[in-house]
């Protein structure tokens, strides 16, 4: 009888410790509004993420949070801190004010927050404030939506449009530089291109519906020949739209072209060798922590992807590419990011008339 019972003791003891092993992340990533596989921002951080964890043999694990607010923003970030983590990657201008708070209760905790900086969301005077432990990103969209408007319409579209998903500050930049791209290539081929108003819009969300599709698809019967979704995981609908049309769309933050035969180029964001380079500093003793970060084309923070299975267009050439990336690398072509510099950039290249409206392309 004492032997059975000191077997019992033992198995309980095992169970005890057991329970009391916790599996722990040391990399975590928080979500924004979509998830890990939109295909677009976040999968193209995560991918990042997942890529050097498994080179370096270092747990990771991303969180959703249960909503789109900055309560629930925290409640993840918190998870991910008692989970272990000691640095959390949150992706999105919309984790602005909760890595603000974040920052200073989880002092020891570093945080990479990308395509935002930290403020307290106290308008219109807000307090931005960039702590010791996280690292802000940002990256020169407008030089990337250039490009992909430029390149359509040297390889001959002429009837354009464009949906964002909502108008937050990198999704205009996309929309801006998208037109002043498109009209600089039609300036240097002397010839005209149709992008009125109602084909620039913002679909409210970044996440896939029946109603985006449904409006790719009528813009596509009224002749738009190619659209740019900078829209996250909403970029599926209008996939779907191009796929059913016969039609043609961009892409935008990651190479999307495995995703449809229907994209012809993406406006792609260096994502995941940005995160990398952020974990690379971290684990070497090296986190830039205070900084902000802009990547531009000067840094091949931005571009369109040149594979051969990405490279989609007919008669625009990777030399032409080439040549125009290096003038916006080397600032000889300064690409506007907001309406105001959109307007001057016309003046000053003495393009065609600027048929979008101020209130299109700003943020709401």
């Amino acid at each position: 009888m004492r032997k059975i019972f000191i077997i019992f003791l033992m198995f309980g003891l095992v169970l005890t410790v057991s329970a009391c092993r916790r599996e722990t992340f040391e990399i975590a990533m928080i979500t924004d509004a979509g998830d890990i596989d939109d295909e677009s921002f976040n999968q193209g951080t995560w991918e990042g993420i997942v890529e050097y964890a498994e080179a370096n043999n270092i747990s990771h694990r991303y969180y959703r949070p249960a909503e789109v607010s900055d309560t629930a923003y925290l409640d993840a970030i918190n998870l991910a801190v008692n989970g272990g983590a000691k640095i959390v990657i949150t992706p999105g201008f919309l984790f602005e004010e909760a890595i603000y708070v974040a920052q200073e209760r989880h002092p020891d905790v570093k945080f990479v927050l990308i395509d935002g900086q930290p403020h307290d969301g106290d308008w219109p005077d807000p307090d931005f404030h960039v702590g010791d432990n996280t690292v802000s990103i940002f990256f020169a969209e407008e030089e990337s939506g250039f490009l992909a408007g430029y390149a359509a319409v040297m390889d001959g579209f002429e009837d354009l449009g464009f949906m964002g998903g909502m108008a937050v500050p990198a999704v205009v930049r996309f929309g801006v530089g998208y037109i002043a791209g498109a009209y600089y290539a039609a300036n240097e081929l002397e010839k005209e291109i149709n992008f009125p108003n109602n084909r620039y819009t913002y679909l409210g969300n970044f996440d896939p519906s029946p109603d985006h599709k449904d409006m790719a698809e009528s813009w596509y019967f009224d002749g738009t020949d190619i659209i740019f979704a900078a829209a996250g995981g909403a970029g599926s609908s209008i996939m779907a739209a191009a796929e059913d049309s016969d039609a043609w769309m961009i892409g935008v933050d990651v190479d999307q072209s495995a995703n449809s035969p229907t994209v012809l180029t993406s406006a792609m964001k260096a994502l995941g060798v940005a995160v990398q380079d952020m974990l690379e500093d971290f684990y070497n003793d090296a986190f830039r922590g205070g900084e902000v970060i802009n990547l531009t084309a000067s840094e091949d923070g931005v571009g369109l992807p040149t594979d051969d299975d990405a490279w989609r267009f007919d008669t625009f050439t990777v030399a032409q590419y080439n040549s125009i990336y290096d003038q916006i690398a080397d600032g000889t072509i300064d690409v506007p990011a907001n309406y105001t510099d959109l307007v001057a950039f016309f003046d000053t290249h003495d393009l065609a008339e600027l048929q979008i409206e101020s209130g299109t392309v700003q943020p709401e």
